[in-house]
């Protein structure tokens, strides 16, 4: 892979939780939507075991000027770090990498299963495919506990008020404890929840994208409704 220097250029909170860290995109870097980075802090304020290096899924979409990242902030040295560097902070990027790319033949429709903090190489590809205008037909299953942890959904809203093409599904799974009216899908992601979305559950491909356990439930699910496995593809989110 190749290796770039970037610089942070700013940093906003996006959900609860949950930042943004944008970056000077470096000459040169190209990279598909849904794809990654291995982000390196070169001298971190702080320091731990696991290191100063970290994968990330780029947020941000190949026609916007910055590279984005987005994570939730939990107490690790690593995102200390970039809650506490410098804007003009170098860093070093090596990529891109990853598979979770968006399939080629507009025909067959692309089902996203998101949780939480996956939601970013959706992102991604949702804006990508509405800038670029692609015939795919895309749903976006995406399941938070309240409205206030779901990163980008008014964005999202948005790409399908422009897109005819995308369909947001969102779903709730504590709307009892939420800050904000509701009046979206509640619950988990649950075979009729796709079945009231999706015309056919065996044609489209799949994309998952969240913590390993919602990864795991949903491969079964789709295994158990008659998926084929070359339909499906997964990237686990660990929440380092």
């Amino acid at each position: 892979m190749a290796a770039y220097k970037i610089k942070l250029k700013r940093r906003t909170e996006v959900a609860s939780g949950t930042m943004a860290f944008h970056f000077e995109k470096p000459e040169g870097f190209t990279f598909q939507p849904g794809q990654c980075g291995d982000f390196t802090l070169p001298n971190p304020p702080q320091n731990d075991a696991e290191g100063n290096k970290r994968s990330f899924s780029l947020a941000s979409a190949p026609y916007e000027d910055d590279l984005f990242i987005t994570t939730r902030m939990r107490d690790t040295a690593f995102k200390r770090s970039l809650k506490l560097i410098d804007l003009d902070t170098e860093l070093e990027l090596e990529g891109p990498w990853g598979e979770l790319t968006l399939h080629d033949d507009p025909r067959i429709p692309a089902v996203f299963l998101a949780g939480g903090i996956g939601i970013t190489p959706v992102r991604s590809i949702v804006l990508q495919a509405t800038h670029d205008k692609l015939a795919h037909p895309i749903f976006a299953f995406y399941s938070n506990r309240t409205p206030n942890d779901a990163a980008f959904l008014d964005e999202l809203a948005a790409a399908q008020e422009t897109n005819p093409n995308f369909t947001l599904i969102a779903t709730m799974t504590e709307v009892e404890n939420s800050h904000s009216k509701w009046n979206g899908e509640t619950g988990y992601i649950t075979e009729a929840m796709l079945k009231r979305h999706l015309p056919n559950l065996s044609r489209p491909i799949y994309y998952l994208s969240g913590p390993p356990e919602m990864v795991a439930a949903m491969q079964k699910l789709l295994r158990n409704v008659g998926v084929q496995e070359a339909n499906i593809r997964a990237e686990e989110f660990s929440g380092y």
